[in-house]
């Protein structure tokens, strides 16, 4: 049971890192308009976050330092202030996107407009980053957002023919009538909710919280190498069930009830019941996660002392800037954007910002005045940087892609 505890730290992370509100809805629309031809991009997305995660974590281990105060410290404050505001304003969207869909999920539990959930949902993420402690909240979120495994088992009852959905896999080319560039562009949204960079800041944070030292290396590990698969395979799963499900029926996913269409189909009740406290668990941890990203980020920057678990007095600033995210995610909500459309762009701009954050990741895991003989080896050396220039590739094609596609339209 031990190990099984230890692995949802992992759990939470991926629920961030594949099953937030951007990865539900990207990989339904992707499924839904391309079948599984940008599968490829989950696989691809998979490894790079495993790569850099496994990096912060080691760095974490070793300094017993959050990510943002090394790129600081070793970087200058140029350099950490343009890290520092690209992670946080991704993160601060990403974080209203969550908790428009907490209250998507909500809306769909219970028929109430999800606008008079939208503070109900901002009241109960902020009890539970003020109340709930630590490893208590990354069990409890992490275990409820295995409920997605529902579109698994809804695949599989689906009955597909697997050989055709591995040769839509390996097609690496978009259906007859989908163009190449709008491909594209789903392809480097899916790409930015895979890697999404908030992911790993919290992960390497919470390694500060619960004080990680290098025997801690191995659980942190295991954490990234069999919790972030998961959360990947079940991606594979929404993106399968929409394939196979809403692809054919021509249904196009605009909304997060849509995502569910497929586990209605072949289970049921029962089915729609799971599949929305997946939703909800998901869109919750999420919130969570990218709330204290938030804090996390300033707080190191700036060198406040921080800390989910110490007392607020102590750090004040801290539980300040989570509060300050929280009203202005609420409020950003409450105008009426559509959380879906918020979450779309979120991805493309989280797209377009990942070299600064995962360039100044690479470089202090190669600093040995800091890791000693646990930096990079050459293996890894060479697997990063083959990732940062696809990163950058990235980088510049996800703005120009989203104005000529009309944001995949």
């Amino acid at each position: 049971m031990r190990w099984l505890t230890a692995f949802t730290l992992g759990l939470l992370t991926a629920v961030g890192g594949f099953l937030d509100i951007g990865d539900l809805v990207a990989n339904a629309v992707v499924g839904s308009r391309f079948g599984m031809t940008l599968a490829w991009v989950m696989l691809v997305g998979l490894v790079g976050l495993m790569l850099f995660t496994e990096m912060s974590a080691r760095v974490t281990s070793t300094t017993g330092r959050g990510t943002f105060d090394l790129v600081r410290e070793r970087l200058g404050s140029r350099v950490g202030l343009a890290n520092l505001l690209a992670s946080y304003l991704i993160t601060l969207l990403t974080f209203a996107a969550q908790l428009g869909g907490i209250a998507l999920a909500l809306e769909l539990a219970s028929g109430i407009h999800y606008l008079l959930w939208v503070p109900v949902a901002a009241a109960l993420v902020w009890i539970v980053l003020w109340r709930v402690p630590f490893d208590r909240m990354e069990k409890i979120y992490g275990f409820m957002g295995l409920a997605l495994v529902v579109f698994g088992v809804a695949l599989w009852r689906l009955g597909p023919d697997w050989g055709v959905l591995l040769e839509d896999a390996l097609a690496f080319a978009p259906p007859a009538d989908e163009g190449t560039a709008v491909w594209w562009y789903y392809a480097i949204a899916l790409f930015g909710s895979a890697m999404t960079p908030y992911s790993v800041l919290f992960f390497s944070s919470s390694g500060v919280e619960e004080k990680w030292t290098p025997k801690d290396l191995a659980t942190a590990r295991v954490n990234i190498f069999f919790g972030l698969p998961l959360g990947g395979l079940l991606a594979l799963a929404i993106m399968g069930c929409a394939a196979v499900a809403l692809l054919p029926a021509g249904i196009q996913v605009s909304d997060l009830g849509q995502v569910a269409l497929p586990v209605v189909s072949s289970l049921g009740k029962i089915g729609v019941v799971i599949a929305i406290l997946g939703f909800f668990a998901a869109t919750f941890g999420a919130s969570l996660e990218s709330g204290l990203a938030a804090g996390y980020a300033v707080a190191q920057y700036f060198g406040w002392q921080w800390g989910k678990e110490l007392p607020p007095r102590r750090a004040a600033y801290f539980q300040l800037v989570i509060l300050g995210g929280l009203l202005a995610g609420t409020l950003f909500v409450l105008t009426g954007v559509d959380p879906i459309t918020v979450t779309e762009y979120s991805l493309v701009l989280s797209a377009a910002a990942l070299p600064l954050t995962y360039l100044p990741i690479f470089v202090v895991a190669n600093d040995r005045s800091y890791l000693g003989d646990r930096v990079n080896s050459r293996f890894t050396n060479v697997l990063g940087s083959v990732y940062l220039v696809l990163l950058s590739a990235v980088s510049l094609a996800a703005i120009p892609l989203m104005v000529y596609t009309k944001a995949g339209q």
